[in-house]
């Protein structure tokens, strides 16, 4: 049987094992368990199985347990005990082998007299016991000798660690004013060592820095106020450390420390001041209602809810006439105006404002009391103040098919000053991008610039400016939205091209293929379409088309006998029409393949015979041909273009056939002969236009525009409507890409003697060899009767233009 011993410091236990191989030893067994700890936990469970009678059976010492202290620090390995077995006779034939957890690494054994060595410093807050294996064997022939048996090494503490804060440094808050005694945080240290095992990890709790204002239990860790009445305003954060040692605070003891950061919360104990009693302010007549005029403050040492302030007007003649409301943000008192002001109807204003806590605490009562007056005095201040419109905003309906140049809406404003400045309008070309409308300079009447279609743009919302003549700094604006009206201007169309399919087995009223149609035009009583054949196809007696009165219809066969062979591709065109007024129609055509089908009329076939190619001609010659055609089209295509954008060059040679090319234009400028020219007056002030005599048309030239434009109507020749032809001549105008004058650069050169060019002079040209021949002169009319003397040789009289 195993047997074990422990060798304390003089190796006094050293025979211990070998005493107690006799059973008739109890007595020395129970005195040497009661000499030393030590060897109790080696020999404590010696006489577990004691037998209940008187008579006694030898048997052998039963072991199973170590201890050892840790964190030893000699330079010998530290022996924590010894094996022995019942067989080992002290000769060396035994042979000890120990396995396990740290054999070998931690633990050594001697093989031969089974001392138990450790060669490495324990830590028992690592580790605190190990679990190994003892074995004895047979040295000359391994035969193991007694069955192996496991035994426990537990590593016995020390006081070798200091309690430690894990949740430090600690942070708090507590209300200021707080009676003593008020629970602020706990903290909790704890302590490596071994609970169990002496006073190592017992902590109390001490305060190192923090007095007088707060204490800690000693026990519980729990930290509490310790001053009454502590003001935030006074001093707001407090730094205390805490120190906890083990040993129950015993001299010897290891000691740690943490930080506790409290902060004092505030609580509403400070009531609202104004630093000032008067405020004088002063506002533009032209400030608009909501703006602001000034700010008020009433100090409040207080934070948070807690400085909360809520600013009303008390008194004061002002009342009515400005408002008070609080900055969330910086608890100001922020004055604007409630109402327009006018600088000719009240120059001045006073008012009582008061600021006070909305939210007060009950025992802070006696300090109050927690609201301020202060007194404001507001100065209105004369201004130049803009044009004014009658109306804040407009709202105007136009059909899309007006006219250009019909007045929609006129606009009014007014100087609101005593002076009463003319105004003049305009409109704000950011608001108007397209330039659909043009208001009148002096009357405000806004009139369409261009035409209107509400299938591209259905709503403007533009801005139409009033300035004063006298000062154009002062500038008015209204908003003018206007919603362009629908009027019937679309024709109904299929939304997509409709291939259908017809069987050659198809009986006569099958159908065949359900068409519907779209229009962009949105009447207010819905759309309602009409489906019926085209004139040019009412007899068709192949199909018919079939109205299903819900905007779709359906088309129909009039026959059987349909044969791919006779014709394989039908085109049904569709007249739809829709129900505005006046009724819009377009065509829409329908095709119609025959198609080869199956009893169940599923397709089995569309495609006609293929187009055989000549046998001479191959593919690739095909191919060759038709990237030849395409190549020519493309240069021809090039050649119109540059033919179209090319512009006459200013320098050219000698060679080059010179041509004097007369531009004529609709009107011309005043001359020494052109006394009936237009009166140019009539569109510098329509009005006078208007009130006098009739208009002054010109006597010596045929009339050569019946109508001014397709827009305008003939009574655009009066001078009351000579804004709308204006407007409609500068469309067509701006319609015409290639009237001039163009965009484009010219390049202009010194002529005479040593220029490129030569002269540009027409003098002397008599002279030159050219053959260009200026008899269409003659029929410019009698403004170039001298021009044509001197070039033309036509004779007789010049007929009249």
């Amino acid at each position: 049987m195993w047997t074990s011993g422990r060798m304390s410091n003089a190796k006094s236990w050293l025979g211990l094992g070998m005493s107690l191989y006799f059973w008739g030893l109890m007595d020395l067994t129970t005195t040497v368990l009661s000499s030393s700890p030590a060897s109790r936990g080696e020999l404590e469970v010696l006489l577990s199985d004691k037998p209940q009678s008187h008579s006694r059976t030898k048997r052998s010492w039963v072991w199973n347990q170590f201890f050892v202290l840790e964190e030893y620090t000699g330079t010998d390995p530290l022996y924590v005990g010894k094996l022995h077995s019942d067989m080992d006779r002290g000769d060396g034939s035994i042979k000890y082998i120990l396995s396990g957890e740290g054999a070998g690494i931690v633990f050594t054994i001697d093989d031969t007299t089974g001392d138990i060595h450790a060669i490495q410093r324990l830590d028992r807050e690592e580790r605190s016991q190990y679990t190994l294996r003892a074995q004895a064997l047979d040295r000359r022939t391994g035969r193991p000798m007694e069955p192996e048996s496991e035994f426990i090494i537990k590593i016995q503490d020390i006081n070798d660690n200091e309690p430690k804060f894990l949740d430090g440094p600690y942070v708090a808050t507590v209300p200021e004013m707080s009676p003593v005694g008020t629970s602020v945080i706990q903290v909790t240290a704890t302590d490596a060592d071994d609970p169990t095992y002496g006073s190592s990890a017992r902590v109390v709790y001490s305060i190192l820095q923090g007095q007088p204002y707060f204490s800690v239990d000693s026990k519980t860790g729990v930290i509490r106020t310790a001053l009454m009445n502590m003001d935030r305003e006074a001093k707001e954060y407090y730094e205390v450390i805490i120190q906890a040692k083990d040993m129950g605070g015993q001299l010897g003891g290891l000691a740690g420390t943490t930080t506790v950061n409290i902060t004092l919360s505030d609580v509403n104990d400070n009531p609202p001041r104004f630093p000032q009693k008067h405020y004088q302010m002063s506002v533009l007549e032209s400030a608009p209602v909501s703006s602001t005029v000034g700010r008020v403050f009433a100090k409040d040492l207080d934070e948070g809810i807690n400085a909360e302030m809520k600013y009303t007007i008390v008194d004061g003649d002002g009342a009515d006439a400005f408002d008070i409301h609080t900055d969330p943000n910086f608890q100001v008192g922020i004055i604007t105006v409630k109402k327009p002001l006018s600088f000719e109807s009240k120059k001045s204003y006073t008012l009582k404002v008061e600021g006070a806590n909305p939210h007060l605490e009950m025992r802070f009562l006696n300090l109050g009391p927690f609201q301020d007056t202060t007194t404001v005095h507001i100065s209105v201040e004369d201004v130049d103040e803009p044009p004014v419109f009658e109306s804040g905003s407009y709202f105007v309906e136009v059909p899309e098919d007006v006219t250009i140049g019909t007045t929609i809406q006129v606009i009014s404003a007014k100087d609101p000053d005593v002076t009463n400045n003319s105004i003049r309008y305009s409109i704000d070309r950011s608001s108007d991008p397209g330039r659909f409308f043009y208001v009148d300079i002096t009357t405000g009447a806004l009139m369409t610039a261009r035409p209107l279609d509400r299938e591209e743009f259905s709503w403007h919302n533009i801005t139409v400016l009033a300035m004063e003549m006298n000062n154009p700094s002062q500038v008015g604006s209204v908003s003018v939205t206007i919603k362009v009206l629908d009027v019937n201007d679309n024709a109904p169309e299929f939304p997509r091209f409709y291939e259908a399919f017809v069987c050659e087995n198809a009986k006569a009223g099958q159908l065949i293929q359900t068409v519907s149609a779209v229009d962009q035009d949105d009447p207010r009583n819905g759309q309602h379409f009409y489906y019926s054949l085209a004139p040019e196809a009412a007899s068709n007696p192949n199909f018919t088309v079939r109205d299903n009165q819900d905007n779709t219809a359906r088309i129909l066969t009039r026959r059987s006998g349909f044969r791919q062979q006779e014709q394989s591709v039908f085109y049904l065109p569709i007249l739809i029409s829709d129900n505005g007024r006046p009724a819009l129609s377009s065509t829409g055509t329908l095709t119609i393949q025959v198609c080869s089908c199956d009893d169940n009329g599923h397709v089995l076939s569309c495609s006609p015979e293929a187009y055989m190619l000549p046998v001479s001609l191959s593919r690739g010659a095909l191919i060759a041909i038709l990237a030849c055609i395409f190549v020519l089209l493309v240069l021809v295509l090039l050649i119109l273009s540059l033919r179209r954008h090319r512009k006459q060059p200013y320098v050219i040679d000698n060679d080059e056939n010179i041509h004097e090319n007369i531009v004529r234009y609709d009107d011309e400028g005043g001359g020494e002969e052109d006394t009936e020219a237009f009166d140019i007056a009539a569109l510098w002030n329509p009005r006078e236009a208007q009130a006098g005599a009739a208009p002054k048309t010109r006597q010596d030239m045929l009339p050569e525009i019946e109508s001014l434009s397709r827009y305008v109507p003939q009574t655009c020749a009066v001078a009351s409507t000579v804004h709308s032809y204006v407007l409609a001549k500068l469309y067509e105008a701006d319609m015409d890409l290639w009237a001039p004058p163009f965009d484009s650069l010219q390049t202009y050169m010194f002529e005479g003697d040593g220029s490129v060019a030569g002269s540009l002079s027409s003098l002397q040209s008599a002279t030159s060899d050219s053959e260009q021949s200026f008899d269409f002169l003659t029929d410019w009319g009698p403004r170039f009767r001298k021009l044509a003397e001197l070039y033309g040789a036509a004779e007789g009289p010049v007929p009249l233009w």
